[in-house]
């Protein structure tokens, strides 16, 4: 145990150690300063001339918010066409056919979204056309959007004159070109030295000892995987995810993993306390989501590494814990913690089946995935995190007789009723979906079994249903695995969680800063709260508890608490 834990806090060490870098190379990047990948200028001016867009006009709120939005809409409609005609088109030498209309809208929203839902298995339900010019290109497209939303946020805190935010075409583009692909290319040839397959051919066929043949999957494994972690994503090649060898062929690329899923969520924060020159507030706000992911990552690690306790009662000796539905490679711990940090950022990444984890792990995971600001995804946990920023600093003026104020600009009503209703919208879709979802595996005619949609009923089956509609509005995709998912229902009802916990925090977020950006700047007195101290650190960590976790209070109840006492 003393070994895994000193390899846990190594791993966490280092993607802090190299974040630091990287956040510097985001800040001159997002600032316009001159960097060693100037050299890329050249390329996104001739991008910019062959798509006819101005990089270099400023855009007020509604501006970069309407474009962002109008470009989402382009690809969506790209990436399902290809969906559902994938088996008529070229790079498909398994010959697999087009997808079924609902699950090809469930893919495209789920991987437009970052939220990357599979409800397909890679291997047999995505041609090596899909996987690239759908699956990898919306997990670029869609990093890269969240890194200009959450950039766009910073800059609007960080102006003290003016509307302009930016240049969403700008930023979009050197997003792209100067931190994720750099970045990705690095990563892919280190997975390429380990083993991953980086190859166009078809499927293998390899003939057993006792003469059966079996297909083996290969493919552009290599291409996709760095942008799954570093991007906040986690859409597998495979459908096994990273407990895929091809995937994740040894302990080496295990480790990587964890490095660059937390590499760039760490970077951004130092990014935000550069961007404003307010490094003292970037420390706090990296205490308090440390804090949160600790506290979440504990309990998930302690609950599987002591195994199920009904066993135990049995007399049955447990030394490696819960291996239930684990990486056998390396056992109960590093299951969890690959799972935890998959869960806190949230990527979604497996190494194990959530299906088969102790009770008390998914409350863990739940709350990972529903505060979604404890680094939280790329760029849009900083928004996340936004939200409850704001909301703490009106609570804390007000309780100690101030008035509210954040950065240098007095916060208003207007922005709290903003902040407070993207929350509870958070937080009230997917138990609205769940009851939905309840309701009609009680009453649809035939019962249970004509539904087929769950091998374990009762509060574990409960639990998979919340956890499927709270994966999905967090931007998540991590799922039970013990959920019929690939069903019209299921397709079509997660669409609407994916679709609202994506953009609108992000809206809510731009529409707070361009009513924000309409007060004068004053700079601080003696008066002003001090959002930069640990106390007020504390207090944001207790109104994110409040405002999440009490809410999900009764859902661990009828759920993870009552199969655990079962």
């Amino acid at each position: 145990m003393a070994i895994n834990l000193i390899w846990a806090s190594l791993t966490f060490i280092l993607s802090i150690l190299l974040a630091w870098p990287v956040a510097g190379l985001m800040k001159k990047t997002y600032s316009g300063e001159p960097n060693f990948l100037d050299f890329m200028a050249p390329a996104e001016r001739l991008v910019c001339r062959f798509c006819r867009i101005d990089a270099s006009a400023d855009m007020d709120w509604k501006k970069y918010l309407s474009t962002l939005m109008l470009i989402q809409i382009c690809w969506l409609v790209f990436s399902f066409a290809i969906l559902l005609l994938q088996g008529r088109l070229f790079l498909n030498p398994a010959h697999i056919p087009g997808m079924e209309w609902t699950l090809a809208l469930n893919s495209a929203i789920s991987f437009l979204t970052s939220t990357n839902l599979q409800h397909y298995s890679g291997e047999t339900g995505a041609s090596y056309l899909s996987q690239m010019a759908v699956f990898m290109f919306l997990q670029f497209v869609s990093a890269a959007t969240s890194l200009c939303a959450g950039v766009a946020i910073v800059r609007g805190l960080a102006s003290r004159s003016g509307t302009s935010l930016g240049n969403f075409y700008n930023d979009f583009i050197r997003s792209c070109t100067r931190i994720l692909l750099p970045l990705c290319l690095l990563v892919a040839v280190v997975f390429i030295c380990n083993g991953l397959p980086m190859t166009f051919r078809g499927p293998d066929k390899v003939v057993s000892l006792q003469g059966d043949t079996t297909q083996v999957a290969l493919g552009p494994v290599a291409a996709m995987i760095p942008i799954k972690e570093l991007g906040s994503n986690g859409g597998g090649f495979y459908g096994a995810n990273s407990a895929h060898p091809f995937e994740n062929p040894n302990f080496t690329t295990y480790i990587v993993h964890i490095i660059i899923v937390l590499l760039l969520p760490v970077a951004f924060v130092f990014f935000i306390g550069n961007y404003l020159k307010r490094r003292k507030f970037g420390y706090m706000l990296l205490v308090v989501m440390m804090l949160g992911f600790m506290l979440t990552l504990i309990p998930i690690i302690a609950s599987e590494t002591a195994g199920n306790h009904h066993i135990a009662a049995a007399g049955i000796s447990q030394p490696m814990g819960n291996m239930e539905g684990k990486e056998v490679r390396y056992g109960s711990f590093f299951s969890a913690f690959y799972s935890a940090v998959n869960m806190i950022i949230p990527a979604g990444t497996v190494t194990g089946m959530h299906d088969s984890y102790m009770p008390l792990s998914s409350i863990g995971m739940l709350i990972g995935m529903q505060v979604d600001s404890f680094f939280g995804g790329l760029g849009t946990g900083w928004i996340n995190m936004f939200i409850y920023l704001l909301i703490a600093v009106f609570i804390a003026s007000l309780m100690i007789g101030r008035t509210p104020e954040l950065l240098g600009r007095k916060i208003s009503l207007q922005e709290i009723q903003i902040a407070v209703s993207v929350n509870l919208i958070g937080s009230s879709v997917p138990l609205i979906l769940a009851a939905v979802a309840c309701y009609t595996f009680m009453h649809y005619p035939g019962g249970n079994n004509a539904l087929q949609w769950l091998s374990n009923k009762g509060p574990h089956g409960f639990t998979t249903m919340y956890y499927e509609y709270v994966s999905a509005m967090a931007g998540n995709g991590s799922e039970f695995s013990g959920l019929r998912n690939n069903s019209p229902f299921w397709n079509l009802t997660t669409c609407i969680p994916m679709l609202l916990g994506r953009f609108i925090p992000i809206a809510g977020a731009f529409m707070i800063i361009g009513s924000y950006r309409t007060r004068l700047y004053v700079e601080s007195s003696y008066g002003t709260l001090k959002t930069d101290s640990y106390t007020f650190g504390l207090f944001l960590f207790s109104v994110i508890f409040i405002l999440s976790v009490l809410s999900m209070f009764l859902v661990f109840i009828i759920g993870p608490v009552s199969e655990h006492f079962q």
